[in-house]
C-alpha cells in the first residue's frame, strides 16, 4: 500500500497498529518496505511496562531505538491528545512529499490529565506550541526565577504526570526544575547531528543552536539534566552531550514483570522518586564538583 503511487498512480495514506512488542516481528519487512522508499504511518500501542498487567516478554523496552535508528522513518512519542492530532496529521501529510518519511508512534493506553498541556498552551499560545510539538520538543514546565540550584527534566511520552510531580517534589527539596518533554526525540537527535554535519561542511567551528539549546534557556544549559523514559536507558543518554551539562539518564534497563504502574515504575528505576534521587545527585555533583 505505501507503494501504490509508483505502481498503480494512487497515492494511498496507509495507517496501521500494531502491539508495540510486536514491532520487533515485523523488524524484517519494516526495513524492506522503508529501503524500497514505501510511505506509511504505524502506531505501536501499548508500549514499556507501563503496560503493567502484562507479562515481561510484553513490555517492550528497545522499541524507541529502533524507531530513532532506521533510515527514512520518524519517530515520534507524544503524552497528550492534542499531541496525538497534531502530529498525526502532519505525518500524513508527509506520506505524500517528495522529501517526505514514513512514521512510528510509540504510544500508550495509559489515561493522563491533559491539564498540563493545556497550560502549556496557554503560556506558549496554541500556534506556537504546535510549532513547537512538531520540532520535537517543548518546555512542559518552565523552572521558577530564582538563585537557588535548578535541573532540567526530560521526558518523553507516557513519563511526563512522573516528571511533572518530580519537579514539584524537588522544589520542595530547594532544587528549581523545568520539565522538557520530546514529543521526537527523534527529531532531537536529528537537530542536534544537524547542526555538526552543517558546521563540518562549512568548515567552521561555529555552529547553529540545536532544538535541545532551543529548549532550554543559556542561562539554564550549566544545569545537570535528569531523563526518564519507559524505554531503554540508552534511547535519551545523547542529551548530556547535547547540551553540554552532566546528565543521568533513567530508563528500562532489565525485563519487566506483571504489577501495577507504581510497583514496576519503581522497581526499574523511573518512578517519581527515583527521578527525584537523580536529580539532587546531579545538582550536588554540579555544585560540589563531583
Amino acid at each position: 500500500l505505501g507503494l501504490s503511487h509508483d505502481h498503480h498512480g494512487q497515492h494511498l495514506l496507509p495507517v496501521g497498529t500494531v502491539y508495540d512488542p510486536f514491532v520487533l516481528r515485523g523488524l524484517d519487512a519494516f526495513i524492506y518496505s522503508l529501503y524500497n522508499d514505501a510511505r506509511f504511518v504505524v502506531a505501536g500501542t501499548p508500549s514499556g511496562i507501563t503496560l503493567a498487567p502484562e507479562g515481561g516478554a510484553h513490555q517492550s523496552t528497545v522499541t524507541a531505538g529502533v524507531g530513532a535508528e532506521l533510515p527514512a522513518l520518524t519517530y515520534f512519542e507524544p503524552a497528550y491528545a492534542t499531541e496525538v492530532d497534531w502530529l498525526l496529521c502532519a505525518a500524513l501529510d508527509g506520506l505524500s512529499r517528495p522529501d517526505g518519511e514514513s512514521a512510528y508512534f510509540r504510544l500508550s493506553t495509559r489515561p493522563l490529565d491533559q491539564a498540563p498541556f493545556a497550560a502549556a498552551a496557554e503560556r506558549l499560545g496554541t500556534d506556537e506550541l504546535r510549532r513547537q510539538v512538531l520540532s520535537g520538543g517543548y518546555q512542559l514546565r518552565p523552572a521558577p526565577l530564582t538563585d537557588r540550584p535548578g535541573v532540567t527534566l526530560v521526558t518523553t511520552g507516557v513519563m511526563a504526570p512522573e516528571a511533572l510531580a518530580a519537579a514539584e517534589a524537588l522544589g520542595e527539596e530547594g532544587v528549581d526544575a523545568a520539565v522538557v518533554h520530546l514529543t521526537s526525540p527523534d527529531l532531537t537527535y536529528r537537530s542536534w547531528q544537524g547542526t555538526y554535519r552543517a558546521a563540518a561542511a562549512a568548515a567552521t567551528v561555529v555552529r547553529r543552536p540545536s532544538r535541545m539549546h532551543q529548549l532550554i534557556p543559556p542561562e539554564e544549559r550549566h544545569r545537570p539534566v535528569v531523563s526518564v523514559h519507559d524505554a531503554s536507558s540508552h534511547a535519551l543518554a545523547w542529551l548530556g552531550a547535547a547540551v553540554g551539562s552532566r546528565h543521568i539518564p533513567l530508563g528500562v534497563d532489565r525485563f519487566g514483570e506483571s504489577g501495577t504502574i507504581a510497583d514496576l515504575h519503581a522497581i526499574a528505576g523511573i518512578s517519581t522518586g527515583d527521578i527525584v534521587n537523580a536529580a539532587l545527585i546531579a545538582v550536588y555533583e554540579s555544585t560540589e564538583g563531583g
